[in-house]
Parts: C-alpha cells; structure tokens; sequence
C-alpha cells in the first residue's frame, strides 16, 4: 500500500487534507441551502412589504371618500400620467386652470359663485388623490423588480404579485374613467352632476379587491400558522367566517352606491325610515331591477339591511367561536372584529341622524375598511396548514 509507505509527517497531512476535502464537501450543501432563496427571512420581508403597500392602498381608499366627500373630484378635469404632478404655481396658471374647471357642468350648474381660493381647496384634494396613487403604483411595482431579480418570490408569489401590479394599473384608469361620467353634459338630466355611482362602486370596489388581496397575501407569509385540531366544529367556523367576510366586503361596496347617489340625506331617520320600516317609494322606477342601483331609497334600505346582517353574522361568529379551542391571537381577532362590527354601525347611524357631516362621514368609510382587515386577519387566523 503506497499510503502506508509514506513518511508519518506526510501521511497525518494527506489524512488531514482528506478530513477537510470530506467536511467541505458535506458542509457546502448545508451553507447553500441555508442562504438558498425564497426562505423564511424572505418571506418576512416580502410580507412586510406587501402590508406597508396595503396600508397605503388604505390611505387611497379614505382620501379618495374625503375627495368625494367634499366634492373635490371633479376639479381636474384632464389626466396625464406625468404632466399633472406638477400642481399650477402662478397666478396665470391658476387662472387657465380655474377657466378650464369653468367650461364642465359642475361648475356651470353647482358652483358657479366659486371663488379661486374655494378652486384651490377642491383642485388640491383632488391632486393629493391623483398624487398618492402614483405612490401607490410605484410602492408596488419598483420592489417587485427588486425582489424578482434577487428571487425571492415563489413560482405561485410571482404570479400574485403580477397581477397585484396590473391591478394597481388597472385601478388608475378606472379612476379617470370615473371621472369622466361627472364631466359629460347631460341636457336631459335634471340632477346635479355627479360621477355614474355605477363606476364609482367598481372603483371603490377594485381598491378594496387589491386591499384584500394584498392583506391577505402579506399575513400568510408573516404570520405563522396555527396548529389547529381538524374538528368538525372548526370546519364550520371557517366557513362561517369566509361568509362573513364576503357580507362585509358587500356591505362596504353597496356604501359605494350610497356615496354615488347621496342617499344618506334622503332618511335621516333609524330604524324606520320615516315614519315607515319599509318606505313608500322603494320600488319607484321602473324596471325594478333598476331601483337597487339607482333609487337612492332602496339603496339607503338595501345598505341598512346588509349592515344589519353583517352585525348579526359577526356576532354569532364570536358567540360559536367561543365553543372552539382557538389559539389566543385568533381570539384576540374575533373579539376585535366583533367591537369594530358595533362600533362602525354607531357611526353609520351617527351619520345618517346628523345628515352626513363630513368628519363623521369619513370616519365611518375609514371603519368600513377597518372591518374589512380585522374580517381577512380572522380569516389568516384560521386558515389550514399547507400540505
């Protein structure tokens, strides 16, 4: 054996060089593996980031129903992905851009005593609008590229978080094409001009569609998932909690509706409506079917009906889940979403006896989304573990 006829010196050398070849051989694989992407660390960080961008999609959601609110959105009546960034600094470019407002319908029917500073307050709510939703854009859109080239999104991710980024596009142009329904003269109409309460609730409701998305999509990969026994009773609760959340969702779209057509000054008056539970014109218009879109009776009773029914499933939600073994943080979440269900139908009703103030209005379009968190973080709660 030639191994054996070596000098000791050389042999403890060639055995020692042999032991590191073998350990760094067998050691490689561990290290790459350990640093090998997406990981656990990765998906914290991309579920960090997909909830920052869900909380900004929030602030969209409440200023654009403070921009309605205040009947700013029709103060920009043209839409430029870049031009319009920069606001009107100059007296003249403040007087063309004031000229310009004056030639559309709102101002000709509603607002033509509007003075340049009353222009400003409406232009610039509007503008913050536009604004933060170009932040929205590039929230999303410049760290996908940067998480795609460092791979840290799955194959399934990947898709996600594409159609996340064409939703927020999406979402752009639905807005201007909002915009325009308010902008068009309408000789036979004897209505104050308004957005087409139909494209307002797409937009509205395609913002809340990318909310949730992005919530839901950022909690599964920030929050570890609970070992929960498979009961029969936990099946059920499940399935009553995705009911749930679907009957907040609709509630909060069917509010849409309610912004569109003002129809939260049309009875300001609870339970009844008037001096009726079920009020003389609720089937005014003809067809039928059109009175659920567009009678601003039946779209105030439609929206008290289904928040009613939200109450109530919420509550036998926290009533049944008591009769499951649930971990603390899935409590914690029923019992949050339970007190946030009464406290947004207070403000509802706080708002339609005072005639809709503004603070109070906003706030409880705020609390409709509130909802929609605390509904979709229960949801996460209970979710199976993936196999």
């Amino acid at each position: 054996n030639m191994f054996v006829c070596q000098p000791p010196h050389l042999r403890q050398w060639l055995v020692k060089r042999g032991q590191s070849t073998i350990t760094a051989e067998v050691g490689a694989p561990t290290a790459r593996a350990a640093c090998a992407v997406p990981n656990a660390a990765s998906n914290r960080i991309v579920g960090r980031w997909l909830l920052g961008c869900s909380g900004l999609v929030v602030g969209a959601v409440v200023l654009g129903g403070v921009t309605r609110l205040t009947e700013s959105g029709l103060s920009m009546v043209d839409w430029h992905l870049v031009r319009e960034m920069r606001p009107p600094r100059t007296p003249e470019e403040w007087e063309a851009e004031f000229a310009k407002y004056q030639q559309f319908p709102e101002f000709k029917i509603m607002n033509h005593n509007m003075t340049l500073p009353e222009f400003k307050f409406i232009f610039y709510m509007e503008w913050g609008h536009r604004m933060w939703g170009r932040l929205v854009g590039l929230a999303y859109i410049l760290p996908t590229v940067y998480f795609w080239k460092k791979g840290y999104f799955t194959r399934s991710l990947k898709g996600r978080v594409v159609g996340l980024c064409g939703f927020v596009f999406f979402q752009g142009l639905l807005g201007w094409y909002m915009v325009k329904s308010g902008l068009e003269e309408k000789p036979e109409s004897h209505d104050v001009p308004r957005v087409s309460q139909y494209r307002l609730s797409a937009h509205l409701g395609s913002a809340l569609l990318l909310y949730c998305a992005s919530l839901w999509t950022g909690l599964q990969l920030v929050l570890p998932v609970n070992k929960l026994a498979d009961t029969a009773r936990l099946t059920q609760l499940r399935r009553f909690a995705k009911g749930t959340g679907g009957l907040v969702f609709l509630t909060a779209l069917s509010g849409a509706f309610v912004a569109g057509l003002d129809a939260g000054l049309v009875y300001n008056s609870f339970p009844k409506m008037g001096e009726r539970w079920i009020p003389d014109d609720l089937l005014a218009f003809s067809p039928t079917l059109r009175n659920l879109f567009e009678n601003p009776t039946t779209v105030q009773f439609d929206h008290r009906i289904l928040a009613v029914s939200s109450l109530t499933a919420i509550t036998g939600l926290y009533v049944y889940s008591r009769r499951v073994a649930l971990p603390r943080r899935a409590r914690v979440a029923i019992s949050l979403l339970t007190a946030m269900a009464y406290s947004q139908v207070a403000l509802g009703i706080g708002t339609l006896l005072l005639y809709v103030p503004t603070p109070l209005a906003a706030t409880h379009q705020s609390g409709s989304v509130v909802l929609l968190s605390l509904a979709i973080w229960v949801l996460a709660e209970l979710r199976k573990v993936a196999k």
